[in-house]
């Protein structure tokens, strides 16, 4: 299917970011609430109504784009007028992420803020040479992908700049280069993940990197953000897929990581990996890859709480079984998730903890993993419930931010946030953000799974729903700092795969130390002398 285009103002008819405008993904794929969740929230929260409809695209009021005739034209020059745009309509798909406050403020009828411009370049070449306009118009350059951030990375911010635009990278969407015999590719920037999948399936290949935000989210927005799959217990997080990377800066083009691996000085890979567009634009990424898996095996358990879940978690990743999947839910996740189908597969029902587990790759490779992972399960307190749960959670993984939006209308506000720590600081760390939450929202629903996890520790990824209420922007950030606070207090990390963005750059200094800012800052002020680069992201102030 073509994307739908809008025309712009210098004639151009820009391709639009796949996601809806004021709400997640593709608008065939909204989910209506049953009766039963509208009692469930009902009687849980008090929510009995649906929230006031916001705008439509045609009603939005953007505030006036900034950007003068000059610099448009020279913007036009670089690229092509078909390629950059100050339309309303082109602006708008580009505001800023999807968080739950990105959506809320899609909802006012107050005049919005949007970048003042919209440039999609064809290659390195015409970057650069962005780049050196922006910086000589005083422009700000905020990178886009595929419009996923959740913690404010997309804001388009002007700081002390004439304009802002939006650097829309669709157009780098080759697959360059496949080495099957090093087993590695390179990626334009701008592939979505199944494009990127789809190309590499055309030659027996797979990446195998499984985000929530998969289906729009680009292979440069993953390296920006040190973005961690849901197949990480398998194929490790996206970082540790990286290889090697091209990035532009304004001051001169990088091409970073030459072996598999190397003592030459500090990996510089890992400065622009997680920089969220800070200090360069990041163009295209050499990864690793693994044959498509000839089988997959399925198994889901129960456990009779979280704790025992997490011992069972924990016994799993320190003995090295290797399952692609392993994820716990919480009691209250679990009868959360159980609500929200009338049967899990048609599994029985679930009591306490409902664990998933996936294995990938060849038939005795997935048969000796899947024995082990069930004998170390079992050992545990697990107790089996067969494959259908797992099946279950593997067919709707991607489709929960479609519900947040189906809440959203029916008056209740659904926001996440993660954080990571040791195991043996998981349940203090648990507590204190559970704590911090509930007290910020009195009455809300607190859900929390473990999403990933290492030999020595593990991710926590927290579920809040509660009433709207009057001013739900001001009521969520009250909650999300009281969170933060008890993250560091508590040994956390500020996020563990959502990034830094806006939302969480409060707590950097708590994060990195302040000699840690200073080298951030020290770093951007070589490669983004201007300091047009994504302002107010990731550093400090």
């Amino acid at each position: 299917m073509a994307p739908e285009t809008q025309a712009g103002a210098a004639g151009a008819a820009l391709p639009l970011p796949p996601m809806k405008w004021d709400a997640w993904g593709d608008p065939a794929l909204a989910k209506e609430l049953s009766a039963d969740i509208k009692g469930l929230l009902a009687a849980a929260l008090g929510v009995t109504g649906d929230a006031a409809p916001g705008p439509s695209a045609a009603e939005v009021v953007l505030r006036p784009s900034r950007i003068t005739a000059d610099a448009l034209g020279a913007l036009a020059a670089v690229v092509g007028e078909a390629h950059v745009s100050a339309a309303d309509a082109d602006r708008l798909p580009r505001a800023g992420g999807k968080s739950t406050p990105d959506l809320l403020r899609r909802r006012s009828r107050e005049p919005q803020d949007a970048p003042d411009a919209v440039v999609v370049p064809g290659d390195e070449a015409q970057i650069a040479a962005v780049l050196a306009v922006c910086a000589e118009h005083r422009i700000a350059v905020v990178p886009f992908g595929g419009g996923t951030s959740v913690v404010g990375g997309l804001d388009p911010e002007r700081g002390s700049f004439e304009a802002v635009v939006s650097l829309d990278l669709r157009r780098l969407d080759r697959l360059h280069a496949l080495d099957e015999t090093s087993g590695e590719a390179v990626l334009g920037a701008g592939l979505t993940g199944p494009a990127a999948e789809a190309l590499l399936a055309e030659r027996g290949w797979e990446l195998g990197h499984y985000p929530q935000s998969f289906r729009f989210a680009t292979i440069g927005g993953f390296a920006a953000t040190r973005s961690s799959g849901q197949d990480s217990a398998g194929y490790g997080r996206f970082d540790e897929m990286v290889r090697g990377l091209r990035v532009v800066t304004p001051a001169g083009t990088l091409e970073l990581g030459r072996g598999p691996a190397s003592a030459a000085g500090p990996d510089l890979r890992q400065l622009f990996l997680g920089s969220e567009g800070t200090l360069g634009v990041i163009t295209a990424v050499r990864l690793r890859i693994h044959p498509l898996p000839a089988v997959k095996a399925y198994e889901a358990w129960s456990f009779p709480d979280f704790a025992t879940g997490t011992a069972a978690l924990r016994a799993v990743e320190q003995q090295g079984t290797g399952p692609t999947v392993i994820r716990l839910s919480d009691e209250a996740e679990t009868m959360v998730n159980l609500a929200m189908t009338e049967q899990i597969g048609g599994s029985p029902a679930v009591s306490g903890c409902l664990a998933v587990t996936v294995f990938e790759g060849d038939a005795e490779q997935v048969a000796a993993r899947h024995d082990l992972t069930r004998e170390a399960l079992l050992a545990a307190g697990g107790t089996s419930l067969g494959e259908a749960p797992a099946r279950a959670w593997e067919h709707g993984r991607f489709n929960a931010p479609y519900l947040r939006d189906s809440l959203l209308n029916a008056g209740a506000l659904c926001e996440t946030l993660e954080t990571a720590a040791g195991w043996s600081d998981l349940p203090r760390l648990r507590t204190a953000v559970t704590e911090a939450l509930t007290g910020a929202l009195p009455g809300a629903l607190v859900l929390c799974h473990i999403s990933h996890v290492y030999p020595t520790g593990a991710s926590l990824y927290f579920t809040v729903v509660a009433a709207l209420g009057e001013d739900p922007l001001t009521r969520w950030g009250a909650a999300k700092r009281a969170a933060g606070d008890a993250i560091i207090g508590a040994g956390g990390t500020i996020t563990h795969h959502h990034a830094v963005g806006a939302d969480h750059r409060p707590w950097m200094t708590d994060e990195i130390g302040d000699l840690g800012v200073r080298i951030l800052r020290a770093v951007k002020a070589e490669l983004d002398p201007a300091g047009i680069l994504n302002p107010g992201k990731l550093i400090p102030s």
